[in-house]
């Protein structure tokens, strides 16, 4: 595997894709660290630690952690890429049931160009309604953050109201734009998916931060519970299990064969060839997990601010039990989690367009008519895919909070076991490994995984100098990156003796 990560910088076009990228996920992280003016983000970050298990404390800590920790900085990337996910989201879901929109998705390139145009301008207006309700609810964090004091913590916003307001508004949408703008450079001339690529640093951004809290805890100070061998080590064994699973799933698919009957075009005999349609464990990918976790933040908040206006006690014990921590918090997000992800596969998944197509061909799944009961057998298979792919998501998403009420783990740490987070990571990190083994595997190179791969050879001595040639060009850049990142551990290293 590691002779993989060398051989994508002996490939010319591969290496300056590679570098492209992570010179524009530099940009993004710098862009995360730029504070607003006007904004003292100190006093949510001690409400924040002060509070990271309570109502509050969920709702910035499932916001920060998509913006990166931008928005606990008080940065102009504070909102993050999320408005344009969600201006993604809408359009995705209305091309399902509006027709005009469906008509443009089907219609190529130029359909797909107009909805891009018209999901940048609806991200335009989402932008402007988040960054001003960001903007007021920092001015008045007692709206919305159960339990914080200004007299305790202190005020957010220390600028002129309203001048603050514009400012940081149109900060706010540009941050958010040139984020947008980032991913789709990312997405077209580097690796990977550029908008999935800049959550997923966003998120592995607190390792060094995670990884702080456990040397802590492994050295505790006199008198402090640390960590002891035996809890690290089943720690370290449930991070490799739950790792493993992830991969598992996510990769997970059911492959129904089909079979192509023989036509003949011309003088020409087409078809007569076997192969299989994949269909995915976990089709909604992350997506229930996010609808489940962002509704289930509301419904706490509005009961309890009803319940303490008109003195109704019932409604604060009901919206106390709607937090995590609560039986009942995991039985509603368990029953949201399989409901959207059955909507989900209802929307996006259309078996009869399948079946139709695989007529069209003349392709048919062997045992099974073509036509309606194609459909109907595809909708059978999927239906139970999704009730597994719903029972597996539910596991991972309340993972970190057995680890973090149960087990009294850090939240820093326990995040990375499992949740929303690690479910973009693990999916992420393997479509970008997927599309680096594509560029390995058409120069004749060994991918991530050897079983099976083509070894490169050397046809003549011209070829064995060019490798040559190039192994020495590589050497070079693994030492200007092995640099960096020996400057970016000595400027982390000064930082955390001065701050103890």
């Amino acid at each position: 595997m590691f002779s993989a990560f060398t051989n994508s910088l002996k490939i010319p076009e591969l290496r300056s894709r590679i570098f492209y990228t992570l010179a524009l996920l530099f940009v993004a992280r710098v862009g995360a660290h730029i504070p607003l003016p006007g904004l003292d983000p100190k006093p949510l970050q001690d409400f924040f630690a002060a509070n990271v298990a309570g109502a509050g404390g969920a709702v910035v800590g499932l916001y920060n952690m998509f913006t990166g920790g931008a928005l606990l900085k008080g940065a102009v990337f504070a909102l993050g890429i999320m408005p344009f996910i969600s201006a993604s989201i809408i359009f995705q879901l209305m091309s399902a049931v509006v027709p005009a929109l469906s008509r443009l998705q089907q219609e190529g390139d130029v359909g797909r160009q107009k909805l891009t145009q018209y999901t940048r301008y609806a991200t335009v207006i989402i932008c402007l309604i988040q960054g001003a309700l960001l903007i007021l609810t920092l001015e008045n964090p007692q709206r919305l953050f159960q339990g914080y004091d200004v007299n305790t913590y202190g005020a957010i916003v220390i600028a002129n109201h309203t001048t603050f307001l514009l400012t940081s508004v149109i900060f706010l949408t540009a941050g958010t734009m040139v984020l947008m703008w980032l991913g789709e450079q990312i997405t077209a001339r580097g690796i990977g998916n550029g908008t999935s690529l800049l959550i997923t640093v966003g998120i592995l951004a607190d390792i060094p931060g995670a990884m702080q809290t456990l040397w802590t805890l492994i050295n505790p100070a006199v008198g402090v519970k640390g960590l002891g061998a035996p809890q690290l080590i089943v720690m370290l064994v449930l991070f490799l299990v739950v790792t493993m699973g992830l991969i598992a799933v996510v990769q997970g698919q059911r492959k129904i064969p089909v079979q192509y009957a023989k036509r003949v075009v011309g003088n020409k005999v087409m078809g007569g060839q076997n192969s299989f349609l994949p269909l995915k464990v976990n089709y909604s990918g992350v997506m229930p997990v996010i609808f489940a976790s962002a509704i289930l933040l509301f419904p706490q908040q509005i009961f309890s601010q009803i319940g303490a206006a008109f003195n109704m006690p019932f409604l604060v014990e009901f919206s106390n039990n709607l937090l995590r921590g609560h039986w009942t918090y995991y039985a509603i997000m368990a029953f949201l989690i399989l409901f959207f992800s059955y909507f989900w596969v209802s929307v996006m998944f259309k078996p009869i367009q399948i079946a139709d197509d695989l007529k069209k061909y003349g392709g048919y799944i062997p045992g099974v008519r073509p036509g309606e009961p194609t459909a109907q057998f595809l909708d059978f298979v999927m239906t139970r895919l999704t009730l597994a792919g719903a029972i597996f998501l539910t596991l991972i998403a309340v993972m970190p909070d057995i680890l973090l009420y149960e087990l009294n783990v850090p939240q820093r740490i326990a995040i990375f076991f499992g949740g929303t987070g690690m479910l973009i990571t693990v999916g992420v990190i393997l479509d970008t490994m997927k599309q680096v083994e594509t560029f390995l595997l058409q120069r004749h190179y060994d991918g991530f995984l050897k079983k099976g791969r083509i070894r490169a050879r050397s046809g003549n001595v011209a070829t064995a100098l060019n490798e040559a040639a190039d192994m020495q060009t590589v050497g070079k850049l693994w030492l200007v990156l092995g640099t960096i990142f020996a400057i970016g551990i000595a400027a982390w290293a000064v930082k955390y003796f001065q701050a103890s």
